[in-house]
């Protein structure tokens, strides 16, 4: 019986049985949200007062248990509270703590803007949520919820732990004071924003911005940003700028002085 020669390899029979390689995916990952509840302004009051020896961590502990907070809400609660102000990153422990400091300032700083110049530095998501409000509520004073879902869904991606977080931040924007919510969270409105007088408060709050937006901010543009849209700041920004140690007014550019936060040396 004449024997049969078996076929010679060719490319697509030495590949076969190998296994290829997975192609790698392209798609980006949305970027961490981090900001996902409801934080009242009294529980960040609260973990203020635990840092300048007001309050023991014990009561803050039984004031988010009287609020009928679950375990695990209890749980996120206090983590939030923790990166706000009370344990906060290493790189943002001195912001913080220069912040806390503010609770006992002469003249004195409403506790709403410690809060929001620790949220929108230690939350980037608290940020944006804020700089798009502040945009879609500069003309007319108010705006959609639904374009703002809209908007950021854009950076954070189109899912539902986007939509909540942003309704999270919302109603703590509203319980601080910032919106009011109107037709059943359907829309907000800006409320008459607060003076901040306080030459070190306002400062700190410029400082916040720069290190939430990540680069330095032109000074004609502090006064009016859409991220510290609840506040009216009320001394000289090139004086304020000018007399403390952590921010510098320069030149980039053939543009005019933008401020940064002074480089550590």
């Amino acid at each position: 019986m004449k024997k049969t020669k078996p076929p010679k390899p060719t490319a697509h029979t030495a590949e076969k049985g190998k296994e290829k390689p997975q192609a790698r995916s392209t798609q980006m990952v949305p970027p961490q949200i981090g900001f996902d509840r409801l934080i009242r302004l009294e529980w960040i009051r609260a973990a203020l007062e635990v840092r300048t020896g007001q309050r023991s961590v014990d009561q803050v502990e039984e004031m988010l248990s009287n609020a009928g907070l679950g375990k695990e809400a209890m749980a996120k609660t206090r983590t939030k509270l923790n990166g706000l102000c009370l344990q906060p990153r290493p790189e943002l422990a001195d912001f913080v703590a220069r912040g806390s400091n503010l609770l006992t300032a002469v003249p004195p700083v409403q506790v709403v803007a410690i809060a929001w110049g620790m949220a929108i530095t230690v939350y980037p998501f608290f940020a944006k949520v804020a700089e798009l409000a502040g945009r879609l509520t500069a003309i007319q004073g108010d705006c959609s919820t639904l374009e703002i879902h809209r908007r950021i869904s854009e950076f954070y991606g189109e899912r539902q732990v986007t939509k909540r977080a942003t309704q999270a931040v919302l109603q703590t924007q509203a319980d601080w004071g910032a919106v009011e919510r109107m037709e059943k969270g359907k829309r907000i409105a800006r409320r008459t924003p607060r003076t901040v007088t306080n030459e070190q408060a306002v400062a700190w709050l410029i400082e916040g911005l720069i290190r939430a937006i990540g680069r330095p901010i032109p000074a004609a543009a502090l006064q009016s940003h859409p991220v510290l849209f609840p506040f009216l700041l009320d001394p000289s920004i090139a004086y304020v700028v000018s007399t403390n140690p952590s921010l510098e007014m320069r030149t980039e550019g053939g543009g005019g002085p933008v401020v940064a936060v002074r480089a550590v040396a």
